[in-house]
């Protein structure tokens, strides 16, 4: 496969989070690249229900990223009963079946050339949730291109390339001592692992202030958004100018290093 010229558009982006804020922290500054190049860019956030306050939040973080309106699964977050009011059903005890079916009906109206997941480690900490999306993300995927598959939710659609954000163990820096200040599990794959790595120093200002946006995550002390917003401003973008991605669904080796390439 070799590269599209310069003045190729950008490819189409699907960014699939367990939870709000996934989408800024790990993929906010390649949503904001894509997006700016006038691609087609969207987020399906698996967890956290319509009627909780951390959607207006994810509303506002989409909105700088030029990711659209939120798209969301509607399950409950693993470690927080808060995060569907209505009682549904928690991401991990789902039936996967359900669940796959869900992101595929997403994955068909959207037509995305590429697909962004979570990792199969569960992104530095091991969350159950972002395990859970991988898992589903890969199915679904594949899933959503094989017609006699959930025929019920549209089309076929067969994106051209799935990526994991990932953390190679040499790219760890300050977010370990950060993480295990706060008791947190630090999970990180070797290097050979990440296909593609991206600076987003262009984008790091949008990709901030969609963190930011999570204003209910800012407050608390142990989650991410909020210990980043404690550090200096040097140690901060320091962490975040830098995406990792693993390509997991490949056509052909990918050609630039760099880039997303569909």
């Amino acid at each position: 496969m070799t590269s599209p010229p310069p003045d190729a558009p950008a490819p189409s982006l699907l960014a699939v989070a367990a939870h709000p804020d996934d989408e800024s922290l790990l993929a906010g500054g390649v949503l904001a690249q894509h997006a700016a190049a006038g691609a087609r860019t969207a987020v399906v956030t698996a967890t956290w229900t319509a009627d909780t306050h951390r959607i207006p939040e994810l509303a506002d973080a989409l909105d700088i990223l030029g990711a659209g309106t939120p798209r969301l699964l509607g399950y409950a977050d693993a470690r927080n009963p808060a995060s569907a009011p209505g009682g549904a059903v928690r991401l991990v005890d789902a039936p996967l079946d359900e669940a796959v079916g869900r992101l595929v009906a997403h994955i068909r109206e959207l037509q995305p050339d590429i697909v962004i997941g979570h990792d199969a480690l569960g992104q530095l900490t091991g969350h159950p949730d972002h395990r859970r999306a991988h898992q589903i993300t890969l199915l679904a995927v594949e899933a959503a291109g094989l017609r006699h598959l959930y025929p019920e939710a549209g089309e076929p659609w067969q994106p051209t390339a799935l990526y994991a954000a990932t953390h190679p163990e040499s790219g760890i820096g300050r977010l370990g001592p950060l993480l295990q200040g706060v008791g947190k599990t630090l999970l990180a794959v070797p290097d050979a692992y990440v296909t593609t790595t991206i600076d987003v120093s262009p984008w790091v200002a949008q990709k901030w202030a969609a963190i930011l946006a999570h204003r209910s995550e800012v407050a608390r002390p142990r989650p991410l958004p909020g210990l980043l917003a404690r550090l200096p401003e040097e140690e901060r973008l320091e962490i975040i100018r830098t995406e990792y991605f693993t390509r997991l669904s490949l056509i052909s080796a990918p050609a630039d290093p760099h880039r997303l390439t569909a």
